[in-house]
């Protein structure tokens, strides 16, 4: 009873916090008022780059996979798709280098990912007020303790709600999820069987909650993009030789300690591996050109799989483990199907 009590008590702060940090916002001291605005106004890279951490994010990999994009890709790619976005690395890498075809569509059946991204589209300026008023108050803790309690509170405030995608996007519900990501444990989202957001508290000492460049950068490259939160199959709908999609699914776990896929309630197993694998083989039927991004086991699961594509191996670090020992350069695979790369 006693972890459920804790909950309750944190929920009810978070609950308070929610309302505190985001609808009161004339009562701060001009002295803090100074503060967060000297924050906010921090030099960071310019121009869009991810707003938020996510497992298995690819800007290291942003190289490799810029050498495998379609010869031409301005003038060959009309339609340009990431079934599932995660943090965006390689759309926010193409749209920074103006490549921005006719059309740009952006899934992720993360209801929770899919509004973050429509709120930093629609409301940017809404959301950097309340992270502004989370990165204020976190700071404001006075010990490691307090921050994980108002962390706790936070977690507790987000699990008690939902977003519906067919609602208006929720600027305090993506407020809260960008602040749970960049305080948690190693910018986790993972989900236990009832579908609540679990990660611990991450102990950062200068941790930036409200990156003001990043996200008024994203706002502007997000304009015209077209954002859902479906089935990845639905985000491919109608695809043809004018297309290029990536995709970077959940990954496959090595071993029987990495499977951070839990992203959604439901997971991502062998069987949909397989469901995508039917679907990339459709597009190549219709034209469409396609790459993946995976993990690479050495059981040649892949290998069969895609028979008859372009597989290659490359090096990655990945740094989800807790445990020293479990980090460092891993195997990942890229998957294509054939067509001309280069510029």
């Amino acid at each position: 009873m006693q972890p459920m009590q804790a909950c309750e008590r944190a929920s009810g702060r978070g609950m308070d916090l929610r309302a505190r940090l985001l609808n009161a916002r004339n009562q701060s001291s001009p002295a803090r008022d100074a503060e967060r605005t000297a924050r906010m106004k921090r030099v960071s890279t310019p121009g869009p780059r991810p707003f938020l951490k996510w497992v298995g994010g690819k800007t290291q990999l942003l190289p490799e996979l810029e050498a495998r994009l379609p010869q031409n890709f301005a003038e060959t790619v009309r339609v340009y798709a990431e079934p599932f976005v995660g943090g965006g690395a390689l759309l926010f890498h193409l749209l920074s280098k103006g490549l921005r075809p006719e059309r740009v569509i952006v899934n992720d059946s993360n209801p929770d990912l899919a509004n973050a991204y429509r709120v930093v589209k629609e409301y940017s300026d809404d959301l950097l007020e309340a992270l502004s008023r989370f990165d204020t108050e976190y700071r404001d803790c006075k010990s490691e303790a307090e921050q994980r309690s108002f962390f706790i509170g936070v977690r507790c405030a987000f699990n008690a709600g939902k977003i519906s995608w067919t609602t208006t996007p929720s600027v305090e519900r993506a407020a809260e999820l960008l602040f749970l990501n960049k305080t948690c444990f190693n910018g986790l989202y993972r989900v236990n069987a009832k579908g609540l957001f679990n990660v611990p508290h991450g102990k950062y000492v200068d941790p930036s909650i409200c990156d003001t460049s990043a996200i008024q950068a994203c706002s502007i490259a997000l304009s015209d993009v077209e954002i859902m939160s479906a089935d990845f199959a639905e985000a491919v709908t109608g695809a043809d030789r004018g297309w290029f999609v990536y995709f970077d699914p959940p990954y496959r776990p090595i071993s029987a300690t990495s499977a951070f896929r839990d992203y959604t309630q439901g997971g991502f197993d062998d069987s949909e591996q397989r469901r995508l694998a039917a679907l990339c083989r459709k597009l190549d039927q219709c034209g469409a050109r396609w790459l993946q991004s995976n993990s690479d086991a050495g059981d040649g699961f892949f290998d069969d799989l895609y028979h008859g594509f372009q597989i290659d191996r490359v090096l990655a670090s990945r740094a989800i483990n807790s445990k020293g020992t479990g980090r460092g350069k891993i195997s990942e695979v890229l998957i294509r199907n054939a067509y001309e790369v280069g510029s």
